[in-house]
């Protein structure tokens, strides 16, 4: 009998998976992801409904690899934030917020399985509508500033405040949406125990 390996992008892919507690530069590539995009309150239904949607599928396309002799965990959640016309996001109303949720695929994944796999998993929970607002992206984010910040996410500024003075001092600009991946499940850790990295693309400033 042979026994499916299993890949665990958490350990083959460390550089993207790990940060330290005080600014970082880091070069990231082009990777595959499903990804669906909402507004509003992250403490809200809707986007309980879409992190629901983005997992459910990507479970789907896990079985789906596994059928075909490809196994892997699914990654962890990630979080792209922003404001429609910029400024800062964390300063204005949690209605007003806009995300893109990911979820990282192997690079075995192709973009007909994950399609295949959303049409699955939205025929299985018919009522769960954002399933079908899931797509599969790619995205090359290049140079970044990122932290590993400790603790819940209420304290984020906090650390973002380091990320900020790094990004001025080394004379560079944003250039990208705030990223986050939440490393630590809030249902099962305590709040000062939380890992999540930020992370901010960036280019030289002119």
């Amino acid at each position: 009998m042979t026994i499916m390996e299993k890949l665990d992008l958490a350990k083959t892919d460390k550089t993207y998976y790990s940060a330290p507690t005080q600014p970082q530069e880091a070069t990231f590539g082009e990777r595959p992801y499903l990804a669906v995009a909402g507004a509003g309150d992250p403490n809200g239904p809707a986007f309980a409904a879409a992190a629901e949607a983005l997992y459910t599928v990507a479970y789907t396309v896990k079985a789906a690899a596994k059928r075909m002799g490809r196994d892997f965990t699914v990654p962890k959640l990630e979080g792209l934030w922003w404001v429609e016309g910029g400024g800062d996001g964390l300063k204005v109303a949690r209605e007003l917020w806009q995300y893109k949720l990911l979820i990282r695929m192997p690079d075995f994944v192709s973009r007909e399985t994950a399609e295949d796999a959303r049409t699955a998993a939205a025929a299985k929970k018919p009522e769960l509508a954002p399933i079908g607002a899931v797509a599969y992206e790619t995205l090359h984010e290049g140079r970044c500033v990122q932290i590993m910040h400790v603790g819940p996410y209420a304290t984020e500024p906090e650390t973002l405040a380091k990320l900020e003075h790094y990004i001025a001092e080394a004379g560079l600009v944003y250039n990208g949406n705030h990223h986050e991946i939440y490393l630590s499940d809030p249902k099962r850790s305590k709040p000062e125990a939380m890992k999540t990295i930020l992370r901010y693309p960036v280019a030289a400033r002119d």
